[in-house]
């Protein structure tokens, strides 16, 4: 759906992608902060159960929102087509089809790569948060971090809130029943936040959540994607796998970030405590890294398949990162063994080598890589 907005040449697609992806992670940073926090601090059953809540109100939003973007989601047998300058497939020799799905198939392989690594956020980096990292604050740190977390939790919302009300006094007269369950979302996120809040800022020592970190890579999205949004589409647009081999290389400092901040953890030790700047710093740079592949690589499959392979190639890319995900477990689950016989921080260096030797596969390729995609930039 996302795909017919926006035409196949030039950055607007990438963008599009891009602030689309934002829209995710709003849900995923207000899930994560909230049914986190609820289920470590007050029980899993809460937790699990408000997720439940949100995703029946979501699916009663999306319900009533279908007429807003005209035909574009239709059944097959209703669509009217919107898609404007894209390519027909049936106007291209079968050589330009071929190489653009062999181009498809090297960004699936780059971002195995990637998610292997990437999704060790929730494995071995949830490990490493809850065991090797120092969470429990007093004093000026604990007085510190409940600012800092206050910021977080209420300054996202203020701006989703402030989007939501723009677009509620555009839709509200042909579509109330949306304004009306995205009102009643966001009383109970409210209320929710405040509770929070006010719950931390009146304990007497801070023990940061787990369910904190990987939080952020949400919070970084939002607050990083539109940027990048603009950068692909005004500022700098380079090719595919330019951007891919970014991506590669940033998650690949991510975990370097890790690897440093780990040096000092004795080989086979269970328990440490380890700043907590170093999995800020990881996470960081993973976001960054997520933007140059997450979002792209959907607009890429987008622009090189032949449209009416669209649906099956899209499966076949979240295919992949069920394959990174079960490879990436697989690795993620010899931890323990790893730094038993070596030390945490060769573990994370692992994922430091593997990821920057694919993307500079994809660097010295970029040019024959460009070549088969021919005119998709």
């Amino acid at each position: 759906m996302v795909g017919k907005l926006y035409p196949d040449k030039g950055g607007k697609k990438d963008a599009g992608y891009t602030i689309f992806y934002m829209g995710i992670n709003g849900g995923a940073f207000l899930g994560m902060m909230l049914c986190g926090y609820i289920g470590e601090k007050i029980g899993w059953h809460f937790g699990f159960g408000l997720a439940g809540v949100f995703m029946f109100l979501g699916m009663l939003q999306f319900y009533f929102a279908q007429r807003i973007f005209g035909g574009i989601g239709d059944k097959p047998e209703n669509r009217v087509e919107h898609i404007e300058n894209s390519d027909d497939e049936d106007e291209n020799p079968k050589h330009i089809i071929r190489d653009r799905l062999f181009v498809i198939a090297i960004f699936m392989l780059s971002s195995i790569v990637f998610h292997l690594a990437f999704e060790q956020a929730g494995g071995s980096m949830t490990i490493f948060a809850k065991n090797f990292t120092q969470r429990v604050l007093s004093g000026d740190a604990a007085i510190t971090f409940k600012w800092l977390d206050s910021a977080l939790t209420i300054l996202p919302i203020v701006v989703i809130t402030g989007v939501l009300f723009v677009l509620a006094k555009k839709i509200i007269r042909k579509y109330p029943l949306i304004i009306l369950f995205s009102s009643i979302s966001f009383i109970i996120i409210w209320t929710l936040c405040l509770w929070k809040v006010y719950r931390e800022y009146h304990g007497m020592n801070s023990e940061v959540t787990v369910s904190w970190f990987p939080m952020l890579n949400s919070f970084f999205i939002i607050t990083l994607a539109t940027s990048f949004s603009k950068i692909w589409e005004k500022l700098w647009n380079p090719s595919g796998p330019i951007k891919f081999a970014m991506g590669l290389t940033l998650v690949g400092i991510g975990f370097a970030a890790l690897s440093i901040g780990s040096m000092d953890i004795p080989t086979g030790a269970k328990t440490a405590s380890v700043s907590m700047i170093w999995l800020v710093l990881a996470y960081f740079f993973h976001t960054v890294g997520e933007l140059c592949i997450g979002p792209v690589g959907l607009s890429y499959v987008s622009k090189l398949s032949p449209k009416k392979f669209l649906g099956l190639l899209f499966g076949f890319w979240f295919c992949a990162n069920a394959i990174a995900n079960f490879i990436g477990g697989f690795i993620g689950s010899y931890i323990d063994k790893i730094t038993a016989e070596h030390s945490m921080s060769f573990f994370f260096s692992v994922f430091t080598v593997i990821p920057m030797i694919a993307a500079l596969f994809l660097v010295l390729g970029n040019k024959k890589i460009k070549k088969m995609m021919h005119g998709i930039d």
